[in-house]
């Protein structure tokens, strides 16, 4: 026998008005933080060339962080009462496209910058709506974009003088 559970079984601290808006800012982090974590597996496991190495091993780190992130964005969700929905197909509806294939080093690493790049400006909207509705919230999203702003920059580095 399963238990039936209501949509909201857990309730969190913050006021109706504010679950609303941190929820719809951590889901979107969480569904870009998955998707980011995919794409880079998905490098990783198609980089060629003669950076391919350290672009590999770069790469992981990356895929590590995004877990990292990822889950703690999920759990802060939780704890506010908000189920996060993490599923492939709700990732899968604001994806963004990588190509298929084997991939030269520096492509992967230029795409990779564009990437990262895209998830620091989106994050750094979500860091500006919650700062009045949960300042929490906004801490969590501060560290991540500055994580992710550090991974932009060993990145992007790879490419400055060429």
């Amino acid at each position: 026998m399963t238990a039936t559970l209501s949509k909201r079984a857990i309730s969190g601290t913050l006021g109706k008005a504010e679950t609303k808006v941190v929820g719809v800012v951590l889901q979107e982090a969480l569904t870009d933080l998955i998707d980011l974590t995919l794409t880079a597996k998905q490098a990783h496991w198609n980089v060629v060339g003669p950076q391919f190495r350290s672009v590999h091993l770069q790469l992981d780190e990356l895929v590590a962080s995004g877990r990292e992130f990822s889950d703690a964005v999920a759990e802060r969700a939780a704890a506010l009462g908000i189920s996060p929905d993490g599923r492939s197909g709700t990732v899968a509806e604001s994806a963004t496209a990588f190509p298929e294939g084997y991939l030269a080093d520096s492509e992967v690493v230029a795409l990779i910058v564009a990437r990262l790049h895209a998830s620091v400006q989106q994050l750094r909207k979500h860091v500006q709506a919650t700062e009045t509705a949960d300042p929490v919230t906004q801490d969590l999203l501060i560290g991540i974009t500055a994580k992710l702003e550090e991974h932009h920059w060993m990145f992007q580095a790879q490419t400055a003088l060429s």
